[in-house]
């Protein structure tokens, strides 16, 4: 099959089923696997040629709903009848439904199951150690500094956090994002501040943002010492490599509980 992706979720939902030898395009914001940055660039997710994706002749294109805007492109690939399949995943789950309906969708479903199959194991392997935790830290999550983003309730990232022994200050905010601000982050107390800008390369976040922010010098030397920059490609997008970030933030948490747990071999192959 001739394969497009228009977003980078997808592209690493493709890379996790073997399909990245059948994609023909991509869209700039695709960073991941390596095997595929020399295909052709079709613009930012929310803005693709359309008439440049035509012309590749897709037998399939994957766009997603979890990208705000998304539907602008939706349209426009119903409009022209170019087959398309629409994911939209918000939570682990849906991730592993997605790994089948898209290897149902290529052809691959016995694959897919096995791949799938793999992903909720380890998932559940994560959730066996997370019982075993003594106390859980309050982790605050920012997705975006000025104003300040972070995920409620309905979001992975709450999925995430407790499978890795710890829990999301915002999770009774039965909402998947969040806009609010520092005295609410503050009044939430929070063991760790991770900091996971979304678009932003973790080189470029700077802490300073952060430790200027008023009352910032009330937090224990603990909390000071508990801020990290977190990888945006492992947090922020709703594909399988949730789980790489998932495990590195378990061994920030809680080495001691995760430390011997190794990513299966269906991920590191991925890469």
């Amino acid at each position: 099959m001739r394969l497009i992706s228009i977003c980078p979720s997808n592209t690493e939902l493709l890379a996790y089923l073997g399909l990245t030898d059948q994609l023909v395009g991509l869209d700039d914001f695709s960073d991941w696997p390596l095997s595929v940055q020399h295909l052709p660039r079709l613009g930012p997710d929310l803005s693709i040629d359309i008439d440049a994706l035509e012309a590749l002749e897709p037998d399939l294109v994957l766009a997603s709903l979890s990208v705000p805007g998304m539907e602008k492109n939706v349209n426009e690939l119903i409009a022209r009848g170019i087959p398309h399949l629409v994911l939209d995943p918000q939570s682990l789950n849906d991730i592993a439904e997605d790994l089948l309906t898209t290897g149902n969708a290529c052809g691959i479903s016995s694959h897919a199951e096995v791949v799938a199959a793999a992903y909720t194991s380890f998932i559940d392997d994560m959730k066996k150690r997370a019982k075993t935790v003594q106390k859980f830290p309050e982790l605050y999550w920012e997705w975006w500094p000025k104003p300040i983003f972070t995920p409620g309730q309905v979001n992975w990232l709450t999925e995430v956090s407790e499978i890795s022994g710890g829990h999301n200050v915002f999770r009774d905010m039965n909402s998947a994002n969040i806009q609010t601000d520092w005295d609410d982050v503050m009044g939430r107390n929070p063991d760790y501040i991770l900091l996971a800008w979304v678009g932003i390369a973790q080189a470029k976040v700077n802490t300073k943002v952060v430790s200027k922010r008023p009352g910032f010098n009330t937090l224990t030397d603990e909390q000071k010492s508990n801020i990290h920059i977190m990888e945006e490609e492992l947090y922020c997008r709703p594909s399988p490599r949730l789980l790489e970030g998932a495990l590195k933030l378990a061994n920030i948490l809680h080495p001691e509980v995760y430390g011997d747990l190794e990513l299966p071999l269906w991920i590191t192959k991925a890469k």
